[in-house]
């Protein structure tokens, strides 16, 4: 019988009753479509990247049997073009991100101590983007117009002079629409690792695999906005006929490549740095021993992350760039080997003073060790200006990149999967059956690609569908298709394995593994609210330093034990020394996730379509979603502050200081303002190569213009900050009157912008004008959204939703604005100043 339908028969009881009632999801297919819980969200991510793993993998035995032998015609040059763009696409944006993600999702609430994420409705809205985009992207294939110009879309080859058909929109709309879920998982995940601990988990005792992701999440707000700008950028130009690409117009298509790589060698850092978290977590735990070098790891994770953003013209060494800078980034590529060397030898020195039990999970961490270490060895082989002279576009390259990414991701992703399923299903999977895929998985993995070096080495290029037999590597290709097919049969193996322990595997004991972290503190089945009082952590090994804590927190006597209100809620703590400050009210199941996604997929599929009038029209349904869904954030009507156990009274997240709401605004502006300074470099770097910027026949504006433009930006400035002080003190009528005012001076601003560009001319006629606009369309869209912010406050003020005890709606709004106004003045410099100085 569930936990819904027994009657209570003790006190206790009725309290677990009521936190089941409480978190609760409803049955059926409703209950599918509305969830938000994080374990369904994360265990959703990581069954949808198997199957994209699946998928890719298909498509990757198609290539190699092209290449299995010389003149074969498996596939001709158009189908295997297209194959391989969406295997490496497949393999890069819709399986490796999503899936740390998804088991990010799943556990680090349950590393952290906490009751759910933050922001649920968030994580269940980039599942559906994620989803969606994915179905987007393979839909091409219904079409005839798959994708064709490699998962790196270089341009010229992908505007429409050279690809007019759909095939670039697809991947440009597709990968973009995909790309939100994983920018919403990183913002979900700083705010929830900042302020989502359980109490006494301070920044000593976070476990790695949260600090892992904590650094990628940042990685993410930093290094996916290139990317995401390159695509809208590209897109812009096929639709509209803008020209950032075109060097008959002042254009560069070395911009691409560079905007790109400031994604994607961070991407690969982003791939791997889940993974090391999640060697650390297996590592320890059947070394049955604390990590080696903790703090060390740390900084690694961190000097890493940094590292990793100083390299991306390691792969651009053969397209011109002068010799000083490439010196440069052949230093800074071998450079980051360091901080990953600090993380091997710290796995080495915690095996080398345990006591190892040699279970399954431990055998994927040996072929991590037996397969990363080469492949990064051939890293920095790459790294060196001279060898990559050589390499360069050869299957050495292809060999090293599967080396890395799968040597670091498969492997440790296995581990994580085998060493997490009890915890995950309650059963455990066939050892026999597990032992026989990993045996599988490593020789054909091995043999796959070893051969590749030496083909490489040969002079096999890459990305091409046949070769001469002069060339004498045809056997080894062979040898490394026959691999390939003992490794799909293996991971094929691992995937049967895994799913028929979910029902038929026998059961498992309560932390089978007798690990040390918090997830292994919660009974099978993990209910919904994870833990029934939320843990108070003394030690770094929370289960180790506190043996009886798995017992203390399933009772419902504790923090938060007492769900009568009716309403989820979790603990919110302080950055450094996680104390309890605050009680965070979430949502429960919604529509509103999927709603939004729908009909951003709609709005996408019309711009897809050409129907650009109608593209813009579905923006309306899309921000009535949206402001229903800021409408019901955050319990609004609820009480100012909860008894969260007896004796400890704490404020909710609206009349909290350090509340989740500010947070997401601040690691959305820092995702925003990556964005933003892409733009401008795209700007400065466009201008180096220009001989006259702006050209001739091309006007700036007048200074009445400019002037007026500035001046009624800064007052926009001023009107939230009179709002701001008017709510300080209460006076709700002034702080309402000074929001309209500042949506007002805004719809001003916006008439003075496009009087000051309207010299400009047309954005098609040169490489200026095209950037120009962006500039101030981007910020335009700023300036609509602050506009949309002041006139929500200023409704929920009306509402008494709003007031000085509650402040976090106008605080969130008041910060935006600065923002926005900041962005503006640079926007405005950029834009009408500099010219005049240059």
């Amino acid at each position: 019988m569930s936990a819904a339908t027994t009657t209570p028969a003790t006190p206790e009881d009725a309290r677990l009753q009521a936190l089941h009632d409480t978190w609760a999801t409803p049955p059926g297919w409703r209950g599918r479509l509305t969830a938000v819980n994080h374990s369904t969200i994360g265990l959703r991510f990581i069954v949808t990247g198997l199957a994209f793993f699946l998928v890719g993998g298909m498509l990757s035995m198609f290539i190699r049997l092209q290449l299995a032998w010389f003149g074969n015609e498996v596939l001709d040059p158009q189908r295997y073009a297209e194959f391989v763009t969406m295997h490496g696409t497949t393999m890069m944006f819709l399986f490796a991100v999503p899936i740390m993600e998804g088991f990010a999702l799943y556990l680090v609430p349950k590393m952290l101590g906490a009751r759910d994420l933050p922001f649920p409705r968030l994580s269940a809205f980039g599942y559906w983007c994620y989803l969606f985009g994915g179905l987007f992207l393979y839909s091409s294939f219904l079409f005839d117009a798959v994708p064709d110009s490699g998962w790196f879309m270089y341009v010229p080859l992908t505007d429409a002079t050279w690809s007019p058909g759909l095939n670039a929109d697809f991947w440009l709309i597709g990968v973009t629409f995909s790309e939100i879920a994983a920018v919403a998982a990183a913002v979900e995940m700083i705010v929830a690792i900042l302020i989502g601990r359980a109490p006494g988990m301070d920044l000593r005792r976070i476990p790695l695999f949260a600090w892992a992701m904590l650094v990628t999440s940042f990685m993410i707000v930093f290094g996916f906005p290139p990317l995401i700008l390159a695509s809208i950028l590209l897109e812009i130009q096929r639709a509209f006929g803008f020209v950032f690409f075109d060097p008959a117009l002042g254009g560069d298509p070395l911009l691409w490549q560079h905007l790109f790589w400031l994604f994607g060698h961070p991407e690969v850092y982003i791939i791997f740095l889940p993974a090391a978290g999640v060697v650390s977590m297996v590592v320890s735990t059947f070394a049955r021993r604390p990590m080696v070098g903790y703090t060390w790891i740390v900084l690694a994770l961190v000097g890493t992350g940094f590292l990793s953003f100083g390299l991306w013209v390691h792969h651009m060494f053969t397209v011109g760039i002068p010799l000083l800078a490439l010196a440069f980034f052949s230093a800074a590529s071998m450079a980051v080997a360091i901080p990953m060397g600090i993380q091997v030898f710290a796995w080495i020195a915690t095996l080398w003073a345990g006591r190892p039990w040699l279970r399954v999970p431990t055998l994927y961490l040996f072929g991590f060790f037996f397969v990363f270490v080469p492949g990064g060895l051939t890293g920095v082989m790459v790294a060196m200006v001279p060898f990559d002279w050589q390499a360069h576009d050869s299957h050495f390259v292809v060999a090293h990149l599967h080396h890395v990414l799968i040597g670091g991701l498969m492997f440790p992703l296995f581990a994580g999967l085998y060493y997490w399923l009890p915890l995950a299903s309650g059963r455990e999977p066939s050892e026999s059956l597990s032992r026989t895929a990993f045996w599988l998985v490593f020789i054909g993995f091995n043999l796959t690609f070893l051969p590749m070096y030496l083909t490489g080495l040969l002079g096999m290029p890459r990305r091409a569908y046949t070769y001469l037999p002069e060339l004498g590597f045809h056997w080894l290709n062979l040898v490394s298709t026959a691999a390939g097919f003992v490794l799909a049969v293996g991971m094929v193996a691992v995937l049967v394995d895994v799913a028929l322990s979910f029902r038929h595997g026998p059961s498992a004991r309560r932390n089978p593994w007798r690990a040390g972290t918090l997830e292994w503190a919660m009974q099978h089945p993990v209910p919904n609210f994870n833990f029934a009082s939320v843990p108070r952590v003394q030690g770094r090994d929370a289960l180790w330093a506190d043996p009886m804590l798995a017992e203390t927190t399933s009772r419902p006597d504790g923090l938060l034990g007492d769900a009568r209100h009716g309403v989820r809620e979790l603990i919110g703590s302080s950055l450094l020394d996680a104390r309890a400050e605050q009680v965070i009210r979430v949502s429960g199941p919604t529509w509103l996730p999927l709603v939004a996604a729908l009909v951003l997929a709609m709005l996408l599929a019309c711009f897809i379509a050409k129907l650009y009038w109608l593209a813009l029209a579905m923006a309306l349904p899309l921000f009535a979603v949206f402001w229903r869904w800021a409408w019901t954030t955050g319990d609004p009507g609820g009480p100012d502050a909860v008894e969260a156990e007896p004796g400890l009274v704490l404020p909710t997240q609206g009349a909290a200081r350090n509340a989740p709401g500010w947070w997401a605004l601040v690691m959305s502006l820092l995702v925003d303002g990556s964005l933003f300074a892409s733009l401008v470099f795209s700007y400065f770097y466009l201008w180096l190569g220009t001989e006259a910027w702006p050209p001739a026949g091309i006007a700036i504006a007048g200074w009445p213009a400019m002037l007026t433009s500035l001046a009624l930006l800064l007052a926009c400035a001023g009107a939230a900050q009179f709002a701001t002080r008017a709510l300080r003190s209460d006076a709700r009528g002034r702080a309402a009157a000074g929001w309209l005012a500042t949506g007002l001076l805004g719809a001003g601003f916006l008439a003075a912008q496009g009087w000051a560009m309207a010299p400009t001319g047309a954005p098609g006629t040169h490489a200026y004008a095209s950037v120009a606009w962006t500039l101030a369309g981007f910020h335009i869209v700023h300036v609509l959204l602050g506009m949309l912010f002041a006139a929500f406050v200023a409704a929920r003020l009306r509402r008494n939703l709003v007031t000085a005890a509650r402040p976090l709606e106008a605080r969130v709004t008041a910060g935006l604005w600065r923002y926005t106004v900041a962005q503006g003045v640079l926007a405005w410099g950029v834009i009408h100043l500099f010219p005049r100085l240059a």
